[in-house]
């Protein structure tokens, strides 16, 4: 990266100016253009706007970097998928306030247009990171368009993951393609909507890490999000929103998380300033058992289990060769097939994450025994439990179908009640129990 180092400095204008430009102003107007070259940094220095180069490339692309970092780090791209191809790029706004980058013969390579009207726009870089479009004399927290609602492969503190249902728009994270090209690559983040949401790394179109619904305190598949000092975190599910956010409680923390096309994971780093470097915090997936559906419907992964894959207790190998052979795609059927003439019950499984849930209803409102009753008064309903395990636990989510992608926790994990002839409760093992 030191490549895209050496060019910011360099451009089409003198240097001193470039250095007045950088030092006076957060803001572009529909009178000012921003050449290559120039940059334009937030109010208290923290980013960056201008043009850069990406590891060995020549491309040029408008970006958003740390200011005060020296190691290059590029936090967002507006042109990833059209460079431009030499020093000649420009960064203007229009009266009516679309964004555009245009070249030397005046050629636009990018654009973004505001969702309304705008009266006498103003680009500004915010001590976020966020890249917003306002109306000079208008509330300065209405933003006509954001860079935070348009993200590339970087979720930073304050941006939301996830759905605005009233627009449509869907906020996800898309990999660079490699460290010398930033156009999307193979890799993507999101929430996948259902009743019951929940974040997804994507490969492709193939579903390649789940985190699991959030239970009021933390994603499901994520037992490490406890409350400190450090970070807190938050999921919005209603009839307007559905995203995913954290925030930092400590301002001089500097943290990312980055979706690595190289590493196929997504990385949380935080900047150590004693180091001079960027740490490594955690990884998703973080083990075996956070590969999507390993284990096959009606399977659960262990990870201190040899093998890694068992069967959930009353449940068999659909294919019991090709489980010895190590082969669980097939997944496990039931030992006794449910018949809803006779009597059931439900097993509790402890330390879970929670399966997909893709086939799942919610209501919020519900208590524990109300919860029970309904998934009992419907023969397809195979699980339920809280939805929401604060304080004594509230609200109701029933699982249909086979379940899929159940992993074990040693600490941290949710509970999860599995529906079961009443001959099969006997079973136990160490980390479920019987309900009574």
């Amino acid at each position: 990266m030191n490549t895209l180092w050496s060019i910011m400095s360099y451009g089409i204008c003198v240097a001193s100016l470039c250095l007045k430009v950088s030092a006076v102003t957060d803001t572009i107007n529909t009178s000012q253009f921003l050449r290559d070259g120039e940059t334009i940094v937030s109010s208290e220095g923290s980013f960056e706007l201008g043009f850069f180069s990406p590891g060995r490339s020549r491309n040029r692309y408008l970006g958003i970097w740390y200011k005060n970092i020296p190691v290059p780090t590029v936090v967002w791209v507006a042109n990833r998928e059209n460079p431009v191809t030499d020093l000649s790029g420009i960064l203007s706004i229009n009266n009516s306030g679309a964004i555009v980058i245009s070249n030397r013969t005046s050629h636009v390579i990018w654009s973004a247009n505001s969702v309304q009207k705008a009266q006498n726009p103003l680009l500004q870089i915010l001590e976020s990171g966020n890249l917003v479009l306002r109306n000079r004399n208008g509330n300065s927290d209405i933003y006509l368009w954001q860079s935070f609602d348009n993200p590339s492969d970087t979720l930073l503190p304050g941006m939301k993951l996830g759905w605005d249902l009233r627009t449509n728009l869907n906020r996800q994270l898309t990999s660079w393609k490699s460290p010398d090209d930033p156009s999307p690559g193979e890799l993507s983040n999101g929430i996948k909507l259902s009743e019951y949401p929940e974040p997804v790394i994507w490969k492709g179109t193939t579903e390649y890490f789940r985190g699991g619904p959030w239970n009021g305190l933390r994603i499901t598949g994520a037992p490490e999000q406890k409350i400190n000092p450090v970070f807190s975190f938050k999921f919005i599910s209603n009839q307007d929103e559905v995203y995913y956010m954290y925030q930092l409680l400590k301002k001089s923390v500097i943290t990312r998380i980055v979706l690595n096309e190289t590493s196929s994971s997504r990385d949380r780093y935080v900047w150590v300033e004693s180091e001079n470097s960027w740490r490594l915090y955690g990884s998703l997936p973080r083990d075996y058992c956070d590969n999507y559906g390993l284990c096959g419907a009606n399977g659960i992964c262990v990870m201190t289990g040899s093998p890694v894959c068992q069967c959930l207790r009353g449940f068999k190998p659909k294919s019991a060769q090709r489980w010895n052979s190590m082969d669980w795609s097939n997944g496990c059927i039931r030992n006794e097939p449910l018949d809803c003439t006779r009597k059931h019950d439900f097993v509790k499984f402890s330390g879970l994450k929670l399966p997909d849930t893709t086939h799942t209803w919610l209501n919020r409102n519900m208590n524990m025994k109300e919860c029970r009753e309904a998934c009992l008064k419907n023969c397809s309903c195979m699980a339920y439990t809280n939805s929401d395990i604060r304080g004594r636990g509230s609200g109701c989510a029933l699982w249909f179908g086979d379940l899929i992608d159940i992993r074990q926790f040693s600490d941290g994990g949710q509970d999860l009640y599995i529906r079961m002839p009443s001959s099969q409760q006997s079973i136990c093992l160490s980390f479920w129990s019987r309900i009574c």
